[in-house]
């Protein structure tokens, strides 16, 4: 791997890219980030026709990474196992380029194959990397793309094809954005203290926010997920990284849509990894009752399995719903088997008077029954030798709710 020819105490920039097709336009990327100050290495990842413009890490070294030959692959003319290949190789180029103190900051352009490829690249470091991917899908579907990571999506505009009026400014906005990037030296606050993830969604703000602002007045770091789907999967990851202390998982309301058929499921692996890791764990019901749908052409489009529910109208593009007392004992009986199954210390607080801000008396989804059907099986099927469990006659929003819910999470970690 060659090393950089700028100076050795530049911050450096990781551009991943298939030269072969994509070459002129790296050439001048690469240029427009140099002229800021700040060096590049060009990482090449296609597998066709020569490069045309210099790498300085080879298209043969990225394919070895992924412990392919470019050569057979190239042969093979199968298009998505070359991406997949490749963006493997990439993967492992650039992990190794960050472990050893070269790679400040990584960007690339392209179409769908180019984006799918570096983003996979991109996906592979840490949360933190300043990674920026110039991409004519960026105004569409990106979740594939970024998945639980910080990749930044810019959009082309016009296709990555040529250096016009266009794509020339785009491209200089985004050398400028990824040599800014890199060059920010600043430490992050709170890194000697211990680290808590926690769960939220605007309708448990409330008491995440009571028991943020005890925790940290305790000495701790307090990371908030936004439980959307990806939030959930990326406070998952985090915690499987090993550098979480704690956890105040407060807002389990994926699992409703991965049950019912909502819009933001989290996937199977929510709520499992603290208790896989013997991370203490304070977890509660936050939102566990809401189901979000799509709020386009409402109420006409609305799923059969959804209607004759109540709907909660959030904005244009989402609404909510009200998961039934069949559905409230089945997610009941998911909370327990994974609270049951943790190796660490486990507490779960259940707010009897209301899961969220919808479904206190009187707001638009209350339903004692589904409230009490999800009750009676957690008052049933939790291992009390396992989990400790405080039925709290509070909703979870009264400030009292989240204050004891930190309390009992900082109890655990100092104990």
């Amino acid at each position: 791997m060659t090393k950089s020819k700028a100076r050795e105490q530049s911050p450096t920039v990781v551009l991943v890219g298939t030269l072969d097709t994509k070459g002129t336009e790296y050439a001048f990327f690469r240029d427009r980030i140099r002229e800021c100050g700040v060096d590049v290495l060009l990482v090449d990842a296609g597998i066709l026709g020569e490069p045309l413009t210099e790498p300085d890490v080879t298209r043969q070294e990225v394919a070895a990474a992924a412990g392919a030959d470019v050569a057979a692959l190239a042969d093979a003319r199968d298009r998505a196992t070359a991406i997949a290949t490749m963006g493997r190789g990439a993967a492992e180029v650039v992990c190794r380029l960050h472990a050893e103190g070269r790679l400040d900051a990584i960007g690339a352009l392209g179409g769908s194959g180019g984006t799918t490829l570096a983003t996979k690249a991109m996906r592979a470091l840490p949360v933190g990397v300043p990674k920026l991917m110039v991409s004519t899908v960026a105004s569409g579907e990106t979740r594939p793309y970024v998945g639980s990571v910080d990749v930044t999506m810019m959009y082309s505009v016009v296709d990555v094809a040529g250096v016009n009026r266009i794509s020339a400014r785009i491209m200089a906005n985004a050398a400028r954005a990824l040599a800014g990037m890199a060059t920010g030296t600043e430490s992050p606050p709170g890194d000697e203290k211990p680290l808590i993830v926690a769960s939220m969604w605007g309708i448990t703000t409330p008491c995440v926010t009571t028991a943020r602002e005890r925790l940290e007045q305790l000495g701790y770091d307090v990371l908030v997920f936004h439980q959307t789907g990806t939030g959930g999967k990326a406070m998952e990851e985090l915690m499987a990284t090993g550098l979480v202390d704690g956890v105040l998982d407060v807002t389990t309301t994926e699992l409703a849509d991965e049950l019912a058929g909502g819009i933001w499921a989290c996937g199977p692996e929510r709520l499992e990894t603290a208790g896989r890791l013997g991370i203490p764990q304070v977890v509660s019901l936050g939102a566990l009752d809401v189901i979000v749908i799509s709020a386009t052409g409402l109420p006409d489009p609305l799923p059969d399995r959804f209607g004759g529910r109540p709907i909660y109208l959030h904005d244009e593009l989402l609404a909510a719903t009200r998961a039934t007392p069949e559905e409230c004992r089945e997610l009941a009986a998911v909370i327990a088997r994974k609270l049951n199954a943790a190796t660490g210390p486990t507490v779960l607080f259940v707010p009897l008077r209301g899961l969220s801000l919808l479904s206190t008396d009187g707001q638009v989804l209350y339903d004692p029954n589904g409230d009490d059907a999800l009750f009676s099986v957690l008052r049933e099927l939790i291992d009390r030798s396992k989990v400790e469990m405080h039925e709290v006659d509070l909703d979870i929003n009264d400030s009292r709710f989240g204050l004891a819910m930190a309390d009992r999470l900082h109890e655990l970690l100092a104990g």
